[in-house]
């Protein structure tokens, strides 16, 4: 290779800042996080050292109390359950938007303007959009006296707050946006042509759906769902607020120790978390190449 065509310190440099980000901010906690994890713990002091007590302590037993499930493997139950809920509804959902707004709004100013209402709820606080379910959901809230007031129900339903149903709800009003954006940008560089050819050939609309445009919104669907994945997984604010402290998660649980100050064995199930998450991500890029779509 001539010397000319060699392309020299020039791209390091410009990567360097981001690599340094990525580094201080990312890599050493984790490095430390994996560190703290083999830590020893007495009442309140904690001990450098270098055992896996931390771990067998998140795990309690789990393998010998088999097929009973320990509690470790049934919050984890509970958590990927959320998610696949979670996951599954906001895909619907999210998906239904980006195609209105890719395929049946023609003119791109109302795109852009639609797109933008998307974003609205993003202009306020997490915790804001989450309370504001309360006087929705609530047994005096706007849902059961208006059931009650049409005669539909003769007492206020329980579970509708402080519960499951709440707790998914929210999820997906709050993530949903998540799933919106990386499938409505797949969705438009989607080849018109494609899809007036796919017609031209006596497709149907659900045969163009399924055959041409969910393959060609893989990767989108693909960065959607490791978005929204990464997030429930690891969330204890919402599971804590809107379940109404009684449903147990793996993030609520390490948000309990390190409030009691357990720091190793804290770090020792963030460890086992990451690792969870760092499979399904690993799963999903297996199914679809996302570096297509960065």
């Amino acid at each position: 290779m001539a010397a000319s065509d060699r392309p020299g310190l020039a791209p390091y440099l410009q990567v360097a800042p981001m690599m340094l980000v990525f580094l201080v901010f990312l890599v050493v906690p984790l490095v430390f996080i994996v560190m703290v994890s083999f830590w020893t713990y007495e009442n309140y002091q904690i001990q450098p050292a270098f055992e896996i007590q931390n771990y067998l302590d998140v795990f309690d037993r789990c393998i010998v109390r088999l097929p009973t499930l320990c509690t470790t493997f049934r919050t984890y139950l509970s958590t990927l359950g959320f998610c696949a809920m979670v996951w599954a509804l906001t895909l619907g959902v999210g998906f239904t938007i980006a195609y209105f707004l890719a395929f049946e709004v023609r003119s791109k100013e109302i795109q852009s303007a639609l797109f933008l209402v998307c974003t609205i709820p993003f202009w306020t606080s997490n915790v804001i959009r989450m309370i504001s379910w309360i006087p929705l959901l609530g047994r005096s809230g706007l849902v059961n006296q208006t059931l009650m007031g049409a005669g539909l129900i003769d007492q206020p339903i329980e579970w509708l707050l402080y519960s499951s149903f709440s707790v998914t709800l929210t999820f997906v009003h709050l993530f949903t946006f998540f799933m919106v954006v990386p499938i409505y940008n797949s969705m438009l560089r989607i080849d018109r042509s494609l899809i007036e050819a796919a017609r031209d050939g006596g497709a149907s609309g659900w045969q163009i759906l399924w055959n041409v445009i969910v393959p060609l919104s893989k990767t989108g669907i693909a960065i959607g769902s490791i978005f929204v994945i990464t997030i429930v997984m690891g969330d204890f604010i919402t599971v804590g607020l809107m379940g109404g402290q009684q449903i147990a998660s793996v993030g609520k649980t390490i948000q309990t120790e390190i409030s009691y100050l357990q720091f190793p064995v804290a770090a020792a199930n963030s460890v086992v978390l990451l690792a969870t998450v760092l499979l399904i991500i690993f799963a999903l890029t297996r199914v679809v190449d996302i570096r297509k779509e960065l």
